[in-house]
């Protein structure tokens, strides 16, 4: 199993933030990778189990199912169903935590996955920094930090 985890503090409080994250459509809102997203069979974005279909801005397709959704501690598990990455049995979670000094936002993202041999490290970065990272940098110029 390939562990790959990211975390980072943003200058705007969790409720700000999770406004933002909580929404299981909203990738194209503050994530660059995203040209657009949908929910499948028109379901609530935050209803657990419904099933995000989002293009990338290089036109491939990923499928994510909603495992988890909690509003009270600030966190979203959700897992890969079918992606051009070559990652299997994916599961993520975002989660937030408040820092009380200052009002700021303490975000990771971790994800758990099987991949061919040979490709670990690859994953590791592509998805750590080019996804993790890439979308804190984002969300940090959304909501300020």
């Amino acid at each position: 199993m390939v562990k790959v985890y990211a975390s980072s503090v943003i200058e705007a409080p969790p409720d700000r933030v999770w406004s933002i994250l909580r929404d299981f459509n909203g990738l194209p809102r503050w994530h660059p990778l995203i040209e657009a997203s949908r929910i499948e069979n028109d379901e609530p974005a935050d209803k657990v189990g419904c099933i995000r279909n989002f293009t990338l801005q290089d036109g491939g397709v990923i499928r994510e199912q909603l495992l988890t959704l909690s509003d009270f501690d600030y966190v979203c598990t959700y897992s890969i169903l079918s992606s051009p990455m070559g990652v299997q049995n994916y599961q993520a979670t975002l989660r937030l935590v408040p820092v009380t000094d200052g009002g700021r936002t303490f975000v990771e993202w971790s994800a758990e996955f099987e991949c061919d041999p040979g490709r670990e490290d690859e994953l590791r970065r592509q998805i750590g920094q080019g996804v993790f990272q890439t979308g804190f940098d984002s969300l940090k110029g959304l909501v300020g930090g």
